[in-house]
């Protein structure tokens, strides 16, 4: 179920990637409720994780969540930086930096660790700053 909660962070998500690339997240144009597609049926990732010091994920999608091999529950308990393997930390950081002065960046591939500790890879990622008004 999508709760308001959710449905209002997904807002905020497709919003602010919308303001920064012109067009909203990907959603065929015939489904009735995008939000719930976004969360539910969209056939890539969409992931957010807050500005603390140690940033922990607050948003993962249905697609997102069947990559790493997490339940909700547990996925948001995870710092973000422990998907990346450590060896693939540093590469992450860089990629962060980039965001955070361009406010977005196209193109991201790189390794990411599942909940079994296998990895897989991501490509042709976007990662923007998440904002709001």
């Amino acid at each position: 179920m999508l709760t308001d909660k959710k449905r209002k962070l997904l807002q905020q998500i497709d919003e602010s990637f919308h303001k920064l690339n012109g067009e909203p997240l990907p959603c065929p144009s015939e489904v009735n409720d995008r939000y719930k597609w976004l969360d539910k049926e969209a056939p890539y990732s969409i992931l957010a994780h807050n500005a603390d010091s140690d940033p922990h994920f607050i948003y993962a999608n249905k697609y997102a969540l069947s990559c790493f091999k997490y339940t909700e529950e547990e996925m948001m308990k995870l710092p973000s930086r422990l998907r990346a393997g450590e060896q693939d930390r540093s590469e992450r950081q860089k990629l962060l930096e980039t965001v955070t002065s361009d406010g977005i960046a196209y193109n991201y591939q790189g390794p990411r660790v599942d909940k079994n500790g296998k990895t897989f890879n991501i490509y042709d990622g976007i990662v923007w700053q998440l904002k709001d008004d």
